[in-house]
């Protein structure tokens, strides 16, 4: 039986959040003995854990660097007793690394969702520092690990395992609601072209450019509107910007909505504009949807959308192009139809689960064999063993 000590920072309704938990209710309960460490506050995903008999331990951290924190951390790894420890997110994998990874504490397996360009200098530096105490680093995509192989991982401590989609069917909007919330969303339109974005409101999805898309779509035609589901610092910003434009009427924000996957039933599109991700989860959700997609041609992006095969791709920040994109996925029907049934099985085939959680397993299964070989040869070397 392999103990597996997983630590995030919250358990928030968010994508790490969401693949950790998602993990933590797929591995073999025969193989794997689970808890869940949060350093800060529980959430949305604290439930379905508990209900699932795997424990939790909320350390209610204060501050960005909390000694009681590190120090609670390390108690319950040393009562504990973990085989493995696999962190996420840059406070967990911070504190983890801290307290783990060195010579006779367990091994430590960092999770990486983003291609960090946002990082400060000292952020970047304690990654570096933290490298030899990793006995893997796992990226959520090709660019990720990339961006990550700069701070001197050999390219044994490097791994891709791909977020997994849920494929369970979420509520569908009965015909007569979704016509109702179209039309809500539209001011009455009769037929509208509804743009969708589901996600944080932050400065990195560069929706100032789908917003400016809307705008220079609005001399040409008066059927496009934009639905923006989410949360985030950016929100007051580009409330003001809207109106600024005079696009209240085009523009509609629903805020956070747990009902997110159910509402994307009644967009004609989804959007994601990005100047840097990880692999979104959103966007993966759309596709599994079958969707139409117009992506920026980030490599992450670029790594699940082909242009005109599993969706459209525009160059990022290039705002005259995304509004052209829009209008020839508005003008399209029938294309947008097989475009978005061919990034659903797409999806289908590559993204499940099922084939995440098996390769996490395998890895863990490598990095705990890799851990007790080490002991082993320590403990002979220490005895004077040998011939």
């Amino acid at each position: 039986m392999i103990r597996l000590l997983l630590i995030i920072p919250s358990l928030d309704e968010s994508g790490a959040e969401k693949q950790l938990t998602l993990l933590a209710l797929g591995l073999p309960r025969e193989e794997f003995e689970i808890q869940v460490v949060v350093l800060t506050r529980g959430g949305p995903y604290l439930e379905p854990l508990r209900e699932a008999g795997i424990p939790v331990k909320i350390l209610n951290k204060r501050f960005k660097f909390d000694p009681l924190t590190l120090w609670k951390l390390r108690g319950e790894i040393k009562s504990w007793k973990p085989d493995v420890i696999h962190t996420w997110l840059f406070a967990g994998n911070t504190y983890g690394r801290m307290v783990a990874g060195g010579k006779d504490q367990p091994p430590v397996v960092v999770s990486e969702r983003c291609v960090d360009s946002w990082k400060a200098g000292w952020q970047l530096a304690l990654d570096r520092r933290l490298v030899s105490r990793t006995a893997r680093l796992v990226g959520n995509s090709e660019s990720v690990v990339e961006f990550y192989r700069q701070f001197g991982y050999d390219d044994g401590k490097l791994a891709v395992i791909r977020n997994g989609l849920s494929f369970e069917v979420p509520t569908l909007i009965a015909k007569s609601d979704r016509e109702e919330l179209r039309r809500e969303w539209s001011h009455g339109h009769p037929r509208p072209f509804l743009v969708g974005f589901v996600g944080r409101l932050a400065k990195q999805k560069r929706l100032e450019d789908l917003i400016w898309g809307v705008e220079l779509l609005k001399s040409a035609r008066d059927d496009v509107f934009l639905v923006l589901i989410g949360e985030g610092p950016e929100r007051g910003d580009l409330e003001r910007f809207v109106s600024y434009f005079g696009l209240r009427e085009r523009v509609t924000f629903l805020g956070h909505r747990h009902d997110a996957r159910t509402l994307m039933g009644a967009f004609d599109a989804f959007v994601l504009a990005s100047d840097f991700e990880g692999q979104s989860n959103s966007l993966m959700e759309a596709m599994g949807a079958g969707l139409p997609v117009i992506v920026s041609d980030i490599p992450p992006n670029l790594e699940l959308v082909s242009d005109r095969e599993t969706g459209y791709v525009f160059p990022v920040g290039d705002r005259v192009e995304l509004a052209r994109t829009i209008q020839r996925v508005a003008d399209a029907p029938e294309m947008r139809e097989r475009i978005g049934e061919s990034a659903r099985e797409r999806m289908l085939r590559e993204f499940s689960v099922e084939r995440m959680v098996s390769q996490y397993a395998a890895l863990y299964r490598d990095v705990v064999a890799e851990s007790e070989q080490v002991r082993g040869t320590s403990q002979v070397t220490s005895s004077g063993g040998g011939d």
